[in-house]
């Protein structure tokens, strides 16, 4: 019988372990005191005071607290959530609202707040990223309808209100200068305490819409340090652990990591415009000169995935319409110099450059690097400045559909078009994409777009990065989501 984790010795690692010592004392529930509180290790503290209106929405919805109108199922599709039904007509969507629902200061979900939360998240300064171009109004219906309404017609309207940057609080969350979820969230826990950028506390909410969670509550702190988050599974010192470092994964119980794809792909970005990669054949011959598999052994240690195209193993439906694609015939390279660049902000992508390096240089090309941060490199990308990029890419947007991101980066006027692609065929493919109402004919139009793009040859995808969860042994049923929205849920709890 495996001991659970929470008793094991206390590890070798006291430089990280000292880093948490007192970090996880578990916090007197204000509920019922059955059953043992979640202790969560996060990988990045809040940088907006958990602002729903930032990147913090997703800590939010990863500890259960913060409800969308509707959520997403693993293909992408919306599916009911605090909305239980929608309809659209040209513009506009109509959606009912769930009864019954009440917020975790004893306030009802009314039209009137889902009104509220988005009319606020619509005129933001920084706008959330997934209303980018959207121009977007909500008008209450009645008590328990609203009806939002595009400037253009847009079918991806209800997945766009799954993002947890359209959470729905309660009027006292907006009540300040900044957006406070304190008490004002919807789901089967309740946001009690925020201690600046080192932990959070949550508590059940026993009038939860959708049932009674199995935990009491959850103890969230952030440790920014990886090699301090392995270490706090291995001590016992916390029940769950996002974002375990590759380094430190193999010093793990493989029993107690789960390796979660990611929509995530590196992807070798070459510059069609200009310089050697003009020409197709040339294109063609850095296609067939990398060794991706080589590069997840080597670099990843076996933890990521060999791409077969731009999107991977997070879109499940992805590979089951993919057909093989015609592409040009490898030309030599006849010492053609190339420069590379990449940045140093995901501590892989440098290894990555000096593996294709060789593998280019082998081939016949002659091959410069040029690493920097991104932050002093991306301009350069983007103007076509090197002969390729590599690139960790994600490949969904928060509304769960690659079209968007499959337009930014290879459409002619696409916004992040580092292959400075214009290619007719492309461009057909991609707004035939983006138009098709959700479901199986929109997946089948990405596809197709994404064999357009990869005829070209402008991206070489290599590899699906993967996430790496830890959970211990007494973990009973936390989620493990690609789209990393979901982590403490409703069944979440430690025996």
């Amino acid at each position: 019988m495996r001991v659970p984790a929470r008793l094991l010795p206390f590890p070798a690692a006291l430089a990280a372990s000292a880093l948490l010592t007192g970090c996880f004392a578990a916090t007197e529930a204000t509920g019922t005191d059955a059953g043992e509180r979640v202790r969560v290790a996060m990988m990045q503290p809040p940088r907006s005071g958990l602002s729903p209106l930032s990147d913090d929405a997703f800590k939010l919805s990863r500890w259960s607290t913060a409800e969308t109108l509707v959520k997403l199922d693993a293909d992408g599709d919306a599916r009911p959530a605090l909305a239980t039904e929608w309809k659209q007509s040209g513009r506009s969507w109509t959606f009912t609202l769930r009864e019954g629902v009440t917020f975790h200061d004893g306030t009802e979900l009314t039209a009137e707040a889902v009104v509220r939360s988005l009319t606020r998240a619509a005129g933001a300064s920084p706008k959330p990223r997934i209303l980018d171009g959207v121009e977007l109004t909500v008008e209450a219906v009645d008590a328990a309808t609203v009806t939002v309404t595009t400037a253009e017609e847009d079918p991806l309207v209800p997945q766009r209100l799954s993002s947890p940057q359209l959470s729905i609080l309660a009027a006292k969350a907006y009540r300040g200068k900044t957006v406070n979820p304190v008490g004002a969230g919807t789901g089967p826990f309740e946001l009690t305490r925020v201690n600046g950028t080192s932990s959070a506390a949550l508590d059940r909410y026993d009038d939860y819409w959708g049932g009674t969670a199995k935990a009491p509550g959850i103890d969230v702190t952030f440790v920014p340090d990886g090699t301090a988050r392995a270490a706090a599974l291995r001590s016992g010192e916390a029940d769950i652990v996002e974002a375990v470092p590759v380094s430190q994964a193999a010093l793990l119980d493989e029993d107690l990591i789960t390796e979660v794809p990611m929509p995530r792909t590196n992807t070798l970005y070459l510059n069609t415009e200009k310089g050697a990669f003009e020409d197709p054949a040339l294109r063609a011959a850095a296609r067939e000169a990398i060794d991706a598999e080589s590069i997840v052994k080597g670099v990843y240690e076996g933890r990521a995935d060999v791409a077969e195209g731009l999107l991977g193993p997070a879109l499940p439906w992805a590979s089951g319409l993919r057909e093989p694609v015609r592409r040009a015939k490898a030309g030599d390279p006849d010492g053609r110099t190339i420069t590379i660049g990449t940045f140093t902000d995901r501590a892989e992508l440098p290894e990555v450059a000096a593996a294709l390096q060789q593998q280019l240089q082998k081939a016949g090309f002659r091959v410069k690097l040029e690493v920097r941060e991104y932050a002093n490199i991306e301009s350069d990308a983007l103007a076509g400045a090197f002969d390729a990029f590599i690139l960790s890419r994600a490949t969904v947007l928060d509304s769960g559909d690659p079209a968007a991101y499959l337009y930014s980066d290879f459409a002619s006027d696409g916004s992040f078009n580092i292959s400075q692609l214009a290619d007719p065929a492309v461009d057909k493919a991609l707004h035939k994409a983006g138009a098709t109402p959700t479901g199986d004919a929109r997946r089948q139009a990405v596809i197709d777009a994404e064999a357009a793009v990869l005829a070209t040859d402008a991206a070489v995808p290599m590899l699906h990065e993967r996430v790496i969860q830890g959970d211990a042994a007494d973990v009973v049923d936390a989620a493990h989501d690609p789209r990393e929205r979901e982590l403490v849920t409703l069944d979440t709890h430690v025996k």
